[in-house]
């Protein structure tokens, strides 16, 4: 979006930051560098006008070679979805996300994760010593922690490894604890972070613990269940805020879906909301029933999806100030690109100024507002 600059009446103060109030971000970074005055509107704006909002980014890998990677993001703020053009990710093995925005690919050699904003970072590392097909991965303070998921012919299913950034060396930690050896895999294990521990709960039963990465040790089991009609449930962290989402009735008849935050001194429940009843069908898999639901968190947002297709809709949840939640439904603007020869994994970041203007002098990226 251009904004044309006359010098009998220049644009300044308030009009300037309304106008890019209504600028999409992407086009924000272009307009700072217009001047300093310039620059100073854009930051004034952001800050007081509207504010950076978490983006929901799909990627979309292509399941035969050269397996490229597609980019789609949806930014809030602006109500746009923008295409993200970027260089060729190397391919290690299939592309999996966790905990909203950590992206990684791993194989019997090898381990690439990306855990930044917009993912410009990948770090290519030695895989695990021991050999996994459905592990857990998360990314707490400076270390990536891998657990359970381990193929039939390793000793522990249980087993858990830690990734030392600064050392850049694997090691091995407490194993998981034993009631969750029928379901130490990231099929049946939801995961969310904090910048020192990694929480884990089992999704059908709410049984969860907690992981220090310091000590290497767990600690539970805590009961995530305020509803005893929850069959199935995911956690996440919003604003430093433990969500619960939890799943009514059974897959086959969904009476609702309910949103809890979680004080993770005690782990009681406080319920937020529940999502309106004609938005359960749009997150709802014919095949797989709700149990199927892709949720991704950060900031004050929520995004929920069909995890087993391509969604042609995706609703949005608003964690608001006041305690009470905001829903809407929007049209994915990438489901048109989907095919059954390509995987669908997303990610959720706050997305900022600054992140974007890295982004756009790294390696080439370019973004296009799709209006």
């Amino acid at each position: 979006m251009a904004i044309l600059l006359d010098d009998e009446a220049p644009i300044h103060g308030d009009v300037l930051e309304t106008i890019l109030s209504h600028v999409p971000l992407v086009d924000l970074v272009p307009s700072s560098c217009v001047s300093k005055s310039w620059s100073r509107a854009v930051n004034s704006s952001l800050r007081c006008f509207n504010k950076p909002k978490p983006w929901l980014i799909i990627h979309t890998q292509c399941t035969r070679s050269p397996y490229d990677i597609s980019v789609r993001a949806y930014d809030p703020r602006s109500h746009v979805w923008v295409e993200i053009s970027q260089p060729s990710i190397k391919y290690v093995s299939a592309l999996r996300s966790s905990h909203s925005n950590l992206l990684y690919m791993l194989s019997p050699s090898k381990l690439s994760f990306s855990y930044d904003a917009m993912n410009l970072t990948w770090h290519h590392v030695d895989a695990p010593r021991v050999w996994r097909t459905d592990p857990i991965v998360a990314h707490v303070g400076g270390s990536v922690i891998i657990a359970g998921g381990t193929c039939d012919f390793e000793d522990d299913p249980l087993a858990v490894e830690i990734y030392n950034m600064e050392s850049c060396s694997w090691e091995t930690c407490e194993s998981m604890p034993a009631i969750l050896k029928d379901s130490a895999a990231s099929t049946w294990l939801s995961i969310a972070t904090t910048a020192d521990k990694l929480v884990v709960a089992e999704k059908f039963t709410g049984v969860t613990y907690c992981f220090d990465p310091k000590t290497k040790n767990w600690s539970g089991p805590y009961e995530l269940r305020p509803d005893p009609r929850i069959f199935h449930s995911i956690i996440g962290f919003a604003n430093d805020r433990l969500i619960l989402i939890g799943m009514i009735g059974d897959s086959e008849n969904v009476a609702g879906v309910k949103i809890w935050k979680v004080n993770t001194e005690n782990f009681e429940c406080e319920e937020l909301g529940e999502m309106p009843a004609p938005l359960i069908q749009k997150v709802k898999s014919e095949t797989f029933g709700v149990s199927s639901i892709s949720i991704c968190l950060a900031g004050d947002y929520a995004y929920m999806s069909k995890s087993s297709e391509m969604a042609e809709e995706i609703v949005g949840c608003e964690f608001k100030s006041d305690g009470g939640l905001r829903w809407w439904s929007m049209k994915n603007e990438a489901a048109g690109d989907g095919s059954r020869s390509e995987r669908v994994v997303f990610t959720c970041s706050v997305i900022g100024l600054s992140d974007l203007q890295r982004a756009m002098s790294s390696e080439n990226r370019k973004f296009a507002v799709k209006l």
